[in-house]
């Protein structure tokens, strides 16, 4: 399939020439040339089951940590901080993402998944021993770093040891490792937490982190590591694109901060943060993503669209449950949970490889069943609309994302040469973490202006909130309409001969 030629992060890609990428041709794949073996088979098998594994780790604690973190929050006086928990980890994850980009360009994807999966492993027990919101909230800091260093390694490893054929069947099972954890997750981590208190929820996971190392970096050293070409040798770090990561990371979080006072005095760390992040994300993504020009850039970008307001928008849900219907935490977060499963199988339809020639109409069907049911979402504040409405609408729209999201990751494989398949991964996980962050800040604005009021004391069955319904119906308006753009920008993904 096509690849564009190198570039540098100042040169526009849509119309570039490609070449073919083949990883077929080498000799350890022999058993893929006659085109009948999968993710499964003896050349892969191991691979596939440790990456597998380190994504539902990774699935299971972030599951996991939603339930955890309001009893954490109280026991360490830090419900005022209770955001900046969930906004630490997305900030460094960026900052992480584009120096994964740099590693495994230059010197493969081993160094940095072993020290992403080490300091993933290092905020887990912060976090866990942490005494003070702050400590835990610098746990949470050290994991985001982590989280960006292996989500982009992992693309590396699959761009590089798995034929064009392969790569959307274990995107496909990237997406399936959440199944499980999205529905045992809440459940396990609410039984821990409640039995043995929240701290295990963190401290239980570094151990597993064993297992997949252990199946895994042996292949990924064999199969993926070292810098591309055999005569290749590791070259240093693009200096100005680092800087530009920490740049893009501090200027979210001043963003991110400012969204949450809104008081006039936050606008000094917004007009910050802004001038930090409008030159770092031109600089980090590549040309062209703004205007949603054709090809790469449009990938980049509607990862971003599709991510930002499917999320943002999911996180009021369980808080719209609760305040508005009645539901206790529990019953709200079970509310979601169909969508792991459905989230899935889209990932496995778009997959199907009779369908690889229909995957932009397909990325297009999936964006206007996200829109579809983030508009649907607001109708159970009227009392009349069963409950569950809310959750079938949700079920819908993660079909929806699956379909999105598995269908980007394989374009930005087929756009990218391998020499430069880090850093185009770490501009789609760059693209989809700051929507989270700026989309999230956006609609919480939002939200607390029209009255949506601010979390309060959490037990394990009652919130005291005072929200007002028009606060969640703005939101869930806009973050439709945010996803309608993205069904637009699925018409622009490929380029035209």
């Amino acid at each position: 399939m096509a690849a564009p030629e190198p570039r540098d992060s100042d040169s526009d890609v849509a119309d570039a020439p490609v070449v073919p990428v083949d990883t077929r041709t080498d000799p350890r794949d022999a058993d893929d040339v006659d085109g009948r073996t999968g993710i499964l088979s003896r050349s892969h098998r191991a691979l596939s089951i440790g990456i597998v594994s380190v994504i539902l780790l990774i699935a299971f604690e972030a599951t996991a940590v939603g339930t955890a973190m309001p009893v954490a929050a109280r026991d360490l006086d830090g419900v005022s901080l209770y955001a900046f928990a969930f906004s630490g980890y997305f900030t460094t994850s960026l900052f992480g993402m584009v120096l994964s980009g740099q590693w495994s360009d230059q010197r493969g994807p081993l160094g940095a998944l072993t020290t992403g999966i080490g300091s993933f492993a290092v905020g887990l027990v912060l976090a866990g021993t942490a005494g003070s919101m702050w400590v835990f909230i610098a746990g949470r800091a050290v994991q985001g770093l982590g989280g960006g260093l292996v989500i982009v390694a992992l693309y590396v490893v699959v761009g590089r040891a798995y034929p064009e054929r392969l790569r959307p069947a274990i995107l496909a099972a990237f997406a399936a490792a959440w199944v499980v954890p999205s529905i045992v997750g809440p459940l396990a981590a609410g039984a821990v937490t409640e039995h043995f208190g929240w701290r295990w929820v963190f401290l239980g996971i570094p151990v597993l982190v064993v297992f997949p190392l252990v199946i895994a970096l042996p292949q990924i050293r064999r199969r993926a590591g070292g810098p591309v070409g055999e005569d290749a040798a590791p070259a240093s770090f693009d200096r100005r694109r680092i800087q530009l990561a920490f740049a893009i990371s501090l200027g979210a979080g001043l963003l991110e901060y400012a969204a949450q006072d809104l008081r006039r005095l936050s606008l000094l760390p917004a007009a910050a943060g802004a001038a930090l992040l409008v030159p770092a994300v031109r600089g980090l993504l590549p040309h062209g993503t703004y205007r949603a020009a054709r090809g790469l850039p449009s990938v980049v970008l509607l990862r971003g669209v599709a991510a930002g307001s499917f999320i943002a928008a999911e996180s009021f849900v369980p808080l719209m449950l609760v305040t508005q219907r009645g539901l206790s935490p529990t019953l709200a977060g079970f509310s979601l949970a169909a969508g792991g499963l459905t989230w899935a199988l889209g990932s496995w339809v778009q997959s199907r490889p009779r369908l690889a020639s229909h995957r932009e109409r397909l990325m297009t069907v999936g964006m206007g069943l996200v829109a579809a049911a983030i508009v649907a979402a607001p109708s159970v504040l009227i009392p009349a609309v069963p409950v569950w409405t809310l959750a079938v609408a949700w079920a819908f729209g993660c079909f929806g994302m699956g379909l999105v999201i598995a269908a980007t990751s394989v374009l930005l494989l087929q756009l990218s040469a391998p020499e430069e398949a880090g850093t185009n991964s770490a501009a789609l996980q760059i693209s989809d973490a700051l929507s989270n962050v700026l989309l999230l800040a956006a609609g919480g604005a939002a939200f607390a202006a029209l009255g949506g009021g601010t979390m309060g004391h959490t037990t394990s069955t009652t919130t005291d909130t005072t929200s007002h319904p028009t606060a969640f119906a703005v939101v869930f308006l806009t973050m439709a309409v945010v996803a309608l753009v993205g069904a637009w920008v699925t018409r622009r993904v490929r380029v035209h001969s």
